[in-house]
């Protein structure tokens, strides 16, 4: 497939990029940047603005899927559903699918129906607002009609090993034995090639996690 990574760049980005040429795809890594500094081996760098409607609607005409991993500057969470609202609507506008690699705070909390956001075991006081810029994604990604996939991160998505394995759940958050949530970004490009592969029908909102063997 051509697939397009919008904030190619970035620790979730980076390494979906990575994955996906890694299983032989055409890959395209779009940033504000261009890739300076953080460019994937195998990976054609462009330099593009998510909130740019022309920018994305050349994304959208020459790429099968588009992955939106962007990242707000700290400061700057308020803005959060204006690159993922550009980008769903070049992909409604060529029929292309988007996965969006969001954040957790949609997720429910394991032994309750509210939202993870509103959960401290999970999201401490000074990650709120990050959290709840993730809701407000979500909620922009709801509202659309677009062909679209939103995988939320457990609640701690750190660099580190590429095992190749994970456990997938909907959209209540995955936890382990001692209540720790987790999984390495690495981990979490397989699963999101795994979706962009071999798509779940219907499937609109998901969530994995470190697999532990029982």
């Amino acid at each position: 497939m051509r697939i397009a990574v919008v904030g190619a760049t970035g620790m979730a980005g980076s390494r979906i990029a990575a994955e996906a040429v890694r299983r032989g795809h055409t890959v395209s890594g779009f940033s504000r940047s261009g890739g300076r500094g953080g460019a994937v081996e195998g990976v054609t760098p462009v330099t593009a603005d998510a909130t740019d409607p022309g920018a994305m609607a050349r994304v959208a005409a020459r790429h099968d899927v588009i992955v939106l991993a962007t990242r707000q500057a700290p400061g700057a969470e308020d803005d959060v559903t204006s690159p993922v609202t550009t980008v769903l609507d070049a992909a409604l506008g060529f029929g292309r699918r988007v996965v969006v690699i969001g954040g957790a705070g949609p997720l429910r909390s394991p032994d309750s129906d509210r939202l993870v956001v509103d959960d401290p075991r999970f999201v401490p006081p000074r990650w709120r607002t990050t959290a709840q810029a993730s809701v407000d994604q979500f909620n922009a990604c709801l509202a659309h009609p677009a062909n679209w996939t939103y995988l939320s991160p457990p609640a701690l998505f750190e660099p580190g090993e590429r095992t190749g394995a994970y456990r997938r759940g909907g959209n209540r958050i995955l936890v382990d034995t001692n209540g720790t949530s987790q999984i390495s970004a690495d981990d979490l490009a397989v699963a999101a090639l795994d979706e962009i592969e071999d798509p779940e029908p219907g499937l609109r909102h998901f969530t994995v996690a470190r697999w532990t063997p029982p």
